[in-house]
């Protein structure tokens, strides 16, 4: 563009009325958002008219909910707020899916749906949804914009709200007409937030941490719990500080994975359904049990009767209806992650001899591995995780769907770092993966990002291999192919005597035609050979690569604690 031609667009753009619409772009740039994930559509064209105008980086996707799943994943990992554009009505209804995930693993994201204009809502217009009325059980706040005057305080809100306190999806919704409506008083644009009723506390109760503090002096056989809200926090530097400094054993939760490396002589592994023996049974033996970021949920907890029997329970956590909720509790704490820790590592503590109590578990760990019987005919599973890890060393930062593959992942890949594990727990949503992973990589742009998937779930969010493609992110999708909905199928295995209605998949797509049809280099492998061969061919260089890994079908994920179980009453479990 010439000189005068950009002093034309210049002028034009000084002339043009200041609507909501750049309201709404201007106050992007005011948060500090540097990408939106989006799908643009006839409710959200002048905001998409706005964004042309005064760009803020864009991440077309070829599906809402793979917009918004993108969105999680560059929340995760960047610790800021995702942002996701939508148009009304079916745009909106698919980033239901991902709101509800976002809502149950605390990540922060500001979705903004278009909207019909308000003359009309009410009347069934085309493309309409009650937007606030379908989220409103699965966010954190959502606004609708009655008034331009009011973008700017209500946006301001919005990221306040998803990213204070415990995290969260906060909806923005807003109506066509709002969006074109002329912003009378650009000097109000810079508004302080002032929300009585939304103080969420941070700081510790100093009586609550002396008491801590009585309970840790007084236990033979501490545990630490380690879940997700440490991540949030930014605390998992001080988490390994605080287990060290007193050695305290420490499990995590599935999403507390990365609050400490993998390899820490302290780490017993992750706990729960298919939480190894050793962190399990270190629960069901602990008589002082210190849960630092974690909710209790029934993938943790299994039978409630039967959780962690000998154990008297301090929780911390920044969510006050989470204490008390499932487990009774000697001490709640209600605070930021980070801050407890950093006010428990301010006291003077003299711990119990608890050195029989760490040999026992260490020992435990060594009679009670995790195990596989290798198959000659068969690539397992297991056998392709551990290659990735010893290629990537720990490194990667890993993404995946839900299932079988999902807990693999969780026993087999030792992550090194914090803020390296993005995975659907709550929810389990399938789909999930490939596009949070996109999400990673462009938060993470010099990482190795690793999307571990399933045959059936990479299905669901496949068409966002457009942005591999366009963009050329390094994205490493290997799928562990065994042609089932594998945790169906287990399930009708242990649970329905091995009735496999509708989980066996008869027909698949060539995963490697398909990936070559978005220009991806695309491999399938089928011998141990091979998976070995690709794998130090591609996982360590800047470009994606799709794999199908052929793995065995019937294959299945051990220990597991079947439903209405305790901890105690694992199956699947092997003594060396």
């Amino acid at each position: 563009m010439n000189a005068e031609a950009q002093m034309n667009e210049q002028k034009e753009k000084q002339q043009l009325p200041y609507d909501g619409s750049a309201v709404l772009i201007d106050a992007l740039h005011q948060q500090g958002v540097e990408v939106i994930f989006g799908y643009p559509g006839g409710a959200v064209l002048p905001i998409y008219d706005a964004l042309y105008k005064n760009p803020i980086r864009h991440v077309l996707t070829r599906h809402e909910q793979g917009a918004i799943h993108a969105a999680e994943g560059y929340a995760r990992v960047s610790g800021k707020v995702g942002v996701v554009i939508g148009t009304s009505g079916p745009g909106a209804t698919n980033l239901v899916t991902g709101i509800t995930d976002a809502m149950m693993d605390s990540i922060p994201l500001v979705v903004f749906t278009g909207q019909v204009s308000s003359t009309v809502i009410g009347t069934d217009a085309f493309q309409e949804a009650d937007i606030i009325g379908i989220t409103q059980p699965i966010t954190k706040h959502n606004y609708q914009v009655q008034s331009v005057e009011d973008m700017p305080r209500i946006i301001k809100e919005a990221f306040h709200i998803a990213s204070t306190g415990r995290p969260g999806p906060v909806v923005v919704d807003v109506p066509k007409n709002v969006a074109n409506e002329v912003f009378e008083t650009p000097e109000s644009l810079d508004v302080e937030v002032n929300l009585p009723g939304y103080q969420p506390t941070t700081e510790p109760n100093f009586k609550q941490i002396e008491k801590a503090v009585h309970l840790l002096s007084e236990a033979k056989k501490p545990l630490l719990l380690g879940g997700a809200g440490i991540l949030h926090a930014g605390g998992a530097d001080l988490f390994v500080q605080f287990a060290e400094k007193y050695d305290i054993p420490v499990v995590t939760t599935l999403l507390g994975l990365g609050t400490i490396p993998g390899n820490h002589p302290q780490f017993l592994g992750m706990a729960g359904m298919h939480g190894y023996y050793t962190a399990n049974m270190a629960i069901n033996d602990c008589d002082l049990l210190v849960n630092i970021g974690a909710r209790f949920d029934d993938r943790l907890t299994g039978d409630l009767a039967k959780f962690a029997p000998n154990a008297k329970v301090v929780h911390i956590d920044i969510d006050p209806a989470e204490l008390g909720k499932n487990i009774p509790t000697e001490v709640p704490i209600v605070a930021d992650a980070k801050k407890a820790l950093e006010a428990l590592l301010s006291k003077q503590l003299t711990m119990q001899d608890t050195s029989r109590w760490n040999e026992k578990l260490k020992q435990m760990s060594k009679d009670y591995p995790l195990w596989y019987e290798t198959d000659d005919e068969f690539i397992l599973p297991q056998e392709a995780l551990e290659a990735v890890h010893d290629i990537t060393e720990g490194e990667a930062i890993v993404t995946t769907d839900v299932g079988q593959h999902q807990m693999w992942t969780a026993q087999y890949y030792g992550l090194n770092n914090p803020d390296s594990w993005v995975t659907s727990g709550g929810l389990g949503t399938m789909g999930f993966g490939f596009p949070a992973a996109i999400g990673a990589q462009i938060a993470k742009p010099d990482r190795t990002v690793v999307s571990i998937v399933g045959d059936a779930g990479f299905q669901m969010t496949a068409q966002e291999l457009s942005l591999l493609q366009e963009f050329r992110y390094p994205v490493k999708v290997i799928i562990l192919n065994n042609g089932a909905l594998g945790m169906v199928r287990q399930w009708q295995e242990e649970f329905y005597d091995e009735r496999y209605s509708e989980s066996l998949i008869q027909v698949q797509p060539d995963f490697v035609k398909l990936g070559e049809a978005y220009n991806i280099p695309a491999y399938r492998v089928d011998t141990h050979e091979e998976m070995r061969e690709v794998f130090e061919k591609t996982l360590t260089n800047d470009e994606p690569v799709l794999i199908d890994v052929r793995v065995k079908q019937m294959e299945n994920v051990y220990p597991m604690v079947a439903p209405g179980a305790g901890l105690n009453e694992m199956i699947g479990v092997k003594r060396q």
